[in-house]
């Protein structure tokens, strides 16, 4: 099966926007659409309370024809258009969608931040980690995230495996980042973001990009858009994952980054294995 996973940094914009930056967007939906994958994951999608509109659902049917589409959107008390994340996966699969609170602090539940589908075989879970933010202020409550986070997938694994993918606001070891030198007091390179995913991973999980390529560097899935030249000079970050149960990690045959061409922010990421 093949999975694949995208911070889309707003649904809405890369479908109906005329901006350039929108036309990148749709550059990578055509290459999403060629990879034909069987289930997508997709978070920042930034809509509404009411989730995808007609329009949305019929320009998204465009890429992703014959794709059921699961979706939770911020809600109050958190903030309107924030966040969210959407599952789509290919019709001929039987799937059951939770959105689970996992007894985050803050608004962190309400935030559309995880979404969860059952497979005959596996779960899939979606996942918008939180970032620490600005001066870091919301550490804290990030850490308790990773926490809670860590035993979801934990009791999930308990059940049938799990395949957990999404951007985790995280880049683990310093190869996962071009300047680690620099960055040990930004947001997603703090070492209490790093044991968060430490954590994670004890509890039984693999991270399967490196999994298959242990000590490979400068490859990333993010670079900065405030940085006009962060992409052309590959000063990027490994902050999105596929990662999976450890008793399923010898049926994952490819895990890499999926090339986004000019568009800075997220790149896509994909996972296929024999399950």
């Amino acid at each position: 099966m093949k999975f694949i996973s995208w911070n889309i940094d707003s649904l809405n914009a890369a479908l109906t926007s005329d901006s350039p930056r929108a036309g990148l967007s749709r550059a990578v939906l055509n290459t999403l659409k060629e990879e034909n994958a069987d289930v997508v994951a997709i978070q920042e999608t930034k809509l509404s309370g009411d989730g995808p509109s007609a329009v949305h659902l019929a320009e998204l049917e465009k890429y992703f024809p014959d794709y059921t589409v699961e979706w939770v959107s911020s809600v109050p008390p958190a903030k309107k258009g924030y966040a969210g994340t959407m599952v789509l996966y290919k019709k001929g699969l039987s799937g059951k969608a939770d959105r689970p609170a996992i007894g985050a602090p803050d608004t962190m539940d309400f935030e559309g931040r995880l979404l969860t589908v059952e497979f005959d075989k596996f779960y899939f879970v979606n996942v918008y980690t939180p970032n620490a933010g600005d001066g870091l202020k919301r550490l804290a409550d990030r850490q308790k995230w990773d926490e809670l986070y860590a035993d979801y997938l934990a009791k999930l694994d308990k059940k049938k495996p799990v395949i957990a993918c999404g951007d985790f606001n995280v880049a683990h070891t310093e190869i996962d980042l071009a300047n680690p030198e620099a960055n040990h007091f930004s947001a997603g390179f703090t070492d209490e973001e790093r044991a968060g995913f430490t954590n994670l991973l004890a509890k039984g999980f693999t991270d399967t990009f490196r999994y298959l390529n242990k000590d490979l560097k400068d490859v990333y899935s993010w670079w900065a858009q405030r940085v006009k030249t962060s992409k052309i000079n590959n000063a990027g970050w490994r902050i999105d994952y596929f990662v999976v149960s450890n008793g399923i990690k010898d049926k994952v045959t490819r895990s890499e980054m999926v090339d986004s061409g000019e568009r800075q922010d997220h790149t896509p990421i994909l996972l296929e294995m024999d399950i």
